[in-house]
């Protein structure tokens, strides 16, 4: 009778760890992470890929329909492509695809380098061409000597029916 007793407990036990980890896989599924991010010249490609080995998250690349070259991000020139769309706000240049799983992620981070003290107005091509609600945005960003703080706020103010969560300057 004590070894029946013994065996029951060892099933019991067994099976309580094996629902455990099941329960534990189950969550774990549940809760993903998006990293995407715009890179200009490869530097916040770095950064997101440094952060989703951090966070054990996917990684989509927000790619322009036309690429910028060297000459479109020189910032001095005035009449250079980026210096125009940053001095339009309206401005919502094309992005070549759009994530199309971004339903089975919780948290998205979307990372960029920081252009005129704030998000490059791709970063709002992106945000106004998928449905983020339910989810928390976290924003990350590289900057040769701004701060990330400007840039997420003027995306909250932007975008204010969603629900944003932390910010990280990745230099």
């Amino acid at each position: 009778m004590k070894r029946i007793v013994t065996i029951l407990c060892m099933v019991a036990v067994l099976m309580g760890t094996e629902a455990y980890a099941q329960n534990r896989k189950e969550n774990k599924e549940m809760k993903r992470t998006l990293v995407a991010y715009f890179s200009a010249t490869g530097t916040t490609k770095a950064a997101a890929q440094r952060l989703a080995k951090e966070k054990g998250a996917d990684l989509f690349e927000i790619t322009p329909a036309v690429p910028y070259t060297s000459a479109d991000l020189d910032w001095h020139d005035k009449q250079s492509r980026s210096s125009k769309e940053m001095k339009d706000k309206s401005s919502r240049p094309a992005i070549k695809n759009t994530c199309p799983n971004i339903a089975d992620y919780d948290t998205v981070w979307i990372g960029f380098p920081v252009w005129w003290y704030t998000a490059p107005t791709i970063i709002n091509t992106f945000i106004e061409a998928h449905n983020l609600s339910g989810k928390v945005i976290c924003v990350f960003a590289t900057s040769g000597g701004s701060g990330v703080k400007g840039s997420a706020s003027d995306l909250k103010k932007a975008y204010p029916q969603y629900t944003w969560g932390e910010s990280r300057l990745m230099n």
